[in-house]
């Protein structure tokens, strides 16, 4: 159906799982023990900062569930969490704000 045989998607899958374990054992198995530099340490705090809109932003401009067309409800609700994190300074109001106003503009039909 896919046109790769049951061993090469074994394989693929192997190959994955192997790059997945040396990843992450560069840093916890070589690392894990020694003290790293402040200006390492200093950066790595803002990898949530960096990763969390890369993985939202997709999701706000071209969602699926609109076929990739922008949608003014999920931008509103990004502008209100955006806002309500910059004020708070709180994950969790933030989420709440967002998951509430999403779902209360949807309702509304907006």
């Amino acid at each position: 159906m896919t046109g790769w045989s049951s061993t090469a998607i074994w394989g693929i899958i192997a190959a994955l799982g192997v790059g997945t374990f040396l990843v992450r054992f560069s840093f916890l198995g070589l690392l894990g023990n020694r003290d790293l530099p402040e200006w390492v340490l200093r950066h790595l705090r803002y990898t949530a900062v960096a990763i969390l809109p890369a993985l939202i932003t997709p999701m706000v401009l071209w969602p699926n569930a609109t076929g990739g067309q922008t949608d003014p409800a999920r931008l509103t609700a990004a502008c209100l969490a955006l806002a309500v994190g910059y004020w708070t300074k709180n994950a969790i109001a933030t989420i709440a704000t967002g998951l509430g106003a999403l779902f209360a503009l949807q309702a509304f039909g907006l």
